[in-house]
């Protein structure tokens, strides 16, 4: 995909580096997901055990009450939760801009989403017959979407997005190191 080369270079990425990246992230999307919920019915039961009050009741418990250790526990907890929503934010966002790529985005959109994304990972064969592809054709496309997802992801998401990870004593936080170029 010529266009693809053009655009790392427009956008001063190091293709090798992102492409990575990108890999790693697509690689633990998956079970991140699988965990962050299981992380939030944790956190859920958590506050409510608290009293067993409604949620506003036993959050304000931890805050005011509870002995240090459990607030530290329970602040981990909610600080892996938001930045787990914000990986899956940057997924979503990077998804909806290759979705209405011009030149065979909702194929890319679908190749990556089945193959990476979804609950339900998509064998070779069952790739093939939902994209009614043959399999050179196939991995050409999934190349070309793997290497559009890096641009569009470290282009665009996460430039859009800088200092939206938080806000503590008025200074934004910074994105992690794995998101910086």
């Amino acid at each position: 995909m010529k266009q693809c080369a053009l655009m790392y270079k427009g956008l001063n990425i190091d293709r090798d580096m992102v492409l990575h990246k990108t890999k790693l992230l697509m690689k633990i999307y998956r079970p991140v997901v699988w965990s962050a919920s299981n992380r939030v019915l944790e956190v859920c039961e958590s506050a409510e055990i608290y009293c067993s009050k409604q949620m506003e009741e036993a959050l304000e418990y931890l805050a005011n009450y509870a002995p240090d250790t459990e607030q530290e526990k329970f602040s981990e907890k909610v600080r892996s939760l938001f930045e787990t929503q914000w990986l899956i934010s940057l997924v979503d966002s990077t998804m909806n801009k290759i979705y209405e790529y011009p030149d065979n985005g909702k194929i890319y959109h679908e190749i990556l989403s089945k193959q990476y994304l979804t609950v339900y990972k998509y064998t070779e064969q069952e790739m093939l017959e939902v994209l009614n592809m043959e399999r050179s054709s196939y991995y050409d496309k999934k190349k070309e979407a793997i290497d559009l997802f890096a641009i569009c992801l470290w282009g665009y998401t996460i430039p859009s997005m800088r200092g939206l990870f938080g806000i503590d004593d008025n200074e934004l936080l910074e994105i992690p190191n794995f998101f910086k170029l």
